[in-house]
């Protein structure tokens, strides 16, 4: 499939956020973003361990930052024996070992005090086109304490559970309602990931998928019936998005309508041209 910049000789540049920047689960879910260049990245990491792994990376395009975001106060990072599952909540224990392997993974071997900081708050972000966050339950403090960045976001890629893995956890409904008030939609979801109940094990594989959904990841969009609000800058940047990390064509197109008639110019139909000759 072509890239979205091939439309254009210039192509705006992207500004993402990662909240949750570790690099434990391989390339990100922009990684087509960064390969075609026109970026600017923001990752988040509190995890030292994981932090000192990200300031490898050395490209001028890529700024980390080692804080924890959240509403501002002071919190306790804890820090499991599978980083993955580190959290500023604590894991709920009994509700893990439900499972194969989560209790064990869960298990807390330092508590870092910390001192969370507001993503509205963060002067080295004057603009998110990309939002993606993956802090391990605290996804909708993160959100609540973002208000003013995210009148100006266009895509936001959330995990969220379906059930408590940490105590007091925000569950999915309660991040769709507040991004819907905040004027997002709900565009899609991620694989839905689904893991097998204790006492059963299915040939001895403690990954095994079954019966209970446990999460996934939550694509959402600026709410496409108020696209004639965005910019053409905004719109282009949403439809490149939605086509290169998504395969979201037809959103990318109905953006690209947006843009034509706001400037007359014919990008939907070199578009629709595009895609019709890929597929011949």
């Amino acid at each position: 499939m072509f890239s979205f910049s091939e439309l254009v000789n210039e192509t705006p540049e992207i500004h993402i956020v990662d909240v949750g920047a570790s690099p434990i689960e391989g390339q990100p879910i922009y990684q087509s973003i960064l390969n075609q260049g026109h970026f600017h990245l923001t990752g988040f990491e509190p995890n030292p361990e994981m932090f000192n792994e990200l300031t490898k990376i050395g490209d001028p395009r890529m700024t980390f930052l080692p804080y924890a975001l959240g509403n501002g106060q002071e919190a306790t990072l804890n820090i499991c024996i599978m980083p993955g599952m580190s959290s500023i909540l604590e894991p709920d224990l009994h509700f893990l070992s439900h499972f194969h392997g989560f209790a064990e993974w869960s298990q807390i071997t330092q508590k870092l005090a910390l001192q969370t900081k507001r993503l509205d708050d963060i002067g080295e972000i004057n603009e998110i086109d990309f939002l993606k966050l993956d802090v391990q339950g605290s996804e909708l403090t993160v959100l609540e304490n973002a208000i003013e960045k995210l009148k100006s976001t266009l895509v936001i890629h959330v995990e969220t559970l379906f059930v408590p893995f940490y105590k007091n956890q925000p569950l999915f409904g309660e991040i769709d309602i507040f991004l819907r008030k905040s004027g997002f939609l709900l565009h899609r979801f991620g694989p839905l990931i689904t893991r097998v109940l204790k006492p059963l094990l299915l040939n001895n594989d403690i990954y095994a998928s079954f019966s209970q959904l446990l999460w996934t990841d939550a694509v959402y969009i600026k709410s496409f019936p108020h696209f004639d609000l965005l910019t053409p800058r905004q719109l282009f940047k949403l439809a490149r998005i939605m086509h290169d990390v998504y395969q979201s064509y037809d959103m990318a197109m109905l953006a690209l309508s947006h843009i034509d008639i706001q400037t007359g110019s014919n990008l939907q139909n070199i578009y629709l041209q595009k895609l019709q000759g890929i597929k011949k």
